[in-house]
């Protein structure tokens, strides 16, 4: 049961569904555990425990989490939020239609060029798929360069650094029009 589906022009389909917390436990387990995912700060949970975040996750009101799959295996792992409400509340000024993203790609021994962006490209395509989202929020660690450039990629703006509970934030925004300025190349239905 696909939630959002899109079609990269280099790369396949790409579909989103809601996460089962408890069966998609052991999957997210691998993937935020992974080295490569040091910056998610699940490193040393265990798979109970990232099944009670997810559960957290989604009995939450304002936060919710999504399965991505990449022609039809599980691939990525997106999450949106109430930034008013959730992760940022107080730390910047929300505007009305803003909505807050994490994704995080599947660790891999066989990387694919431009997966990562089209990884991007289809989170962001859901999240502006909402005609109420005006401006997508993200606070990746200040220290994550590989995402700062990404996102600017795709249209983010550095609105500057922020300091939350567990680490400095590059916070940063992305408006739907920028969005599709940055990708116009990239979408496709």
């Amino acid at each position: 049961m696909s939630t959002f589906s899109r079609l990269d022009a280099r790369l396949g389909a790409f579909t989103l569904r809601p996460l089962d917390a408890d069966a998609d436990a052991p999957l997210l387990h691998r993937w935020v555990t992974h080295p490569k995912a040091a910056f998610w700060l699940m490193q040393g949970t265990d798979a109970a425990g990232v099944a009670e975040e997810y559960r957290r996750i989604a009995a939450h009101p304002h936060h919710d989490a999504y399965l991505g799959s990449w022609r039809g295996r599980p691939a990525f792992l997106a999450e949106r939020y109430d930034p008013a409400r959730v992760e940022l509340v107080g730390l910047y000024d929300p505007e009305p239609g803003d909505v807050g993203m994490h994704f995080l790609c599947a660790p891999t021994d066989t990387p694919v060029h431009g997966f990562t962006r089209a990884v991007i490209t289809t989170v962001l395509a859901w999240l502006f798929a909402d005609p109420a989202t005006r401006r997508v929020v993200a606070e990746p660690d200040v220290r994550n360069t590989a995402v700062h450039t990404l996102n600017a990629a795709v249209g983010f703006t550095v609105v500057g650094e922020i300091r939350k509970p567990e680490k400095t934030a590059l916070l940063s925004v992305c408006t739907r029009e920028r969005f599709h300025a940055a990708t116009e190349g990239d979408l496709r239905a």
